[in-house]
């Protein structure tokens, strides 16, 4: 019986996850949004189910600051989703994947000229997302 319930909450999560292509959720928002729908999952179930997708590979976690809760995007099996760039809007905390040419020719030349290699998955700029640069020229 408890495998059945495993199974079904997984299935839950992963409704989740799947719903917004692209997006990243919190622990916590998967949790408020199952329970909008009157499906109550506990945390521990949450993390347990979000890791065993990050084992099979169908999940990534970022962490992009210290204190904050991490994030998980579906991917599904698509292992090439870890060269792109992240956003982050300092006023509202949105975090946004961006596949730039630019970016990764800048990331090319720091390599290039300074022997660096950048890990665009772990790499986050901050500024000011368009929604809050408008309200701030209001």
């Amino acid at each position: 019986m408890e495998n059945s319930y495993n199974t079904k909450q997984g299935e839950l999560i992963l409704s989740v996850l799947t719903s917004e292509k692209g997006r990243h959720f919190t622990a916590d928002e998967i949790i408020t949004r199952l329970a909008a729908d009157g499906k109550k999952v506990g945390k521990a179930t949450v993390y347990r189910h979000l890791d065993k997708l990050i084992r099979t590979g169908e999940v990534r976690k970022y962490i992009v600051e210290e204190g904050v809760s991490a994030c998980y995007e579906y991917v599904g099996h698509n292992h090439d989703c870890k060269s792109h760039y992240h956003l982050k809007c300092s006023s509202c905390g949105e975090l946004l994947h961006v596949r730039c040419d630019f970016l990764d020719e800048v990331s090319e030349h720091i390599l290039g000229h300074h022997g660096f290699t950048i890990e665009p998955q772990k790499t986050v700029l901050y500024g000011l997302c368009k929604n809050c640069r408008e309200a701030e020229n209001v």
